[in-house]
């Protein structure tokens, strides 16, 4: 057999145009609006994105294959995203980088994440192509990063807004589901009215949480989620 059968493919260099270019990203998000932002930073950036919607999906993946970064969202609908970055920190080979990301409140978010084993976090909106290569770069071993000068990009990317739609309409099933605890769908809005800039939602979402201890507030989550979905139907 020739010796070049034997020869595992080259893996991909990264150049300062495409600086994540060779690299498998793993994002373990349930929001189509805030994966579509991060599949579109990813193909900017010249990586290969995997998504996952829950801690089960994100099981499946790494049972098959190891990514190079995993991106997790720290609310998913089976379980709080800190025990997947605890698996995935203890994981043998790990992750060359591990990534957390929310749309509540920073500083307890961030601080539980890097508690349980990740190496960084991205607040959401995650939206700036500059920011997010040199947040992912600045984890990453010398021999992945690209080599020479590398222009700053003042780019953003717009993910398309039919999937807020989406994301309104997944709340308000998850809204009927057993189990599916209000706060939880609370929280999924807080970080869908951040990706969405929507200071109304945030805020309103916010109230309810303050004003839920110990009521139902699942009928104002409802309310919330129908006047949403009714004002961008009208736009």
């Amino acid at each position: 057999m020739d010796d070049l059968a034997l020869t595992a493919p080259a893996r991909p260099v990264p150049t300062p145009q495409r600086p994540l270019l060779g690299l498998t990203v793993l994002v373990v998000e349930d929001s189509r609006f805030a994966s579509e932002a991060m599949r579109l930073l990813c193909l900017r950036s010249g990586a290969r994105i995997r998504r996952a919607d829950c801690i089960a999906s994100a099981r499946r993946h790494m049972s098959t294959y190891r990514a190079d970064v995993a991106i997790v969202d720290l609310g998913l609908p089976d379980g709080s995203g800190l025990t997947l970055i605890e698996k995935l920190a203890a994981a043998t080979p790990r992750p060359e980088a591990i990534l957390a990301t929310s749309g509540v409140d920073r500083a307890a978010a961030e601080s539980a994440a890097l508690a349980a084993g990740a190496d960084g976090f991205l607040p959401k909106p995650v939206e700036s192509i500059a920011a997010f290569q040199q947040t992912v770069l600045s984890y990453l071993p010398a021999d992945r990063r690209p080599t020479g000068l590398r222009e700053v990009s003042t780019e953003t990317v717009q993910p398309d807004r039919l999937a807020m739609v989406e994301d309104l309409t997944y709340a308000e099933h998850l809204l009927e589901k057993e189990g599916v605890a209000p706060d939880f769908i609370a929280g999924f809005l807080q970080g869908l009215a951040r990706t969405g800039k929507d200071d109304v939602m945030l805020a309103q979402a916010r109230d309810l949480v303050r004003a839920g201890r110990g009521a139902d507030i699942r009928p104002g989550l409802r309310a919330l989620i129908e006047a949403r979905k009714a004002e961008r139907r009208v736009v």
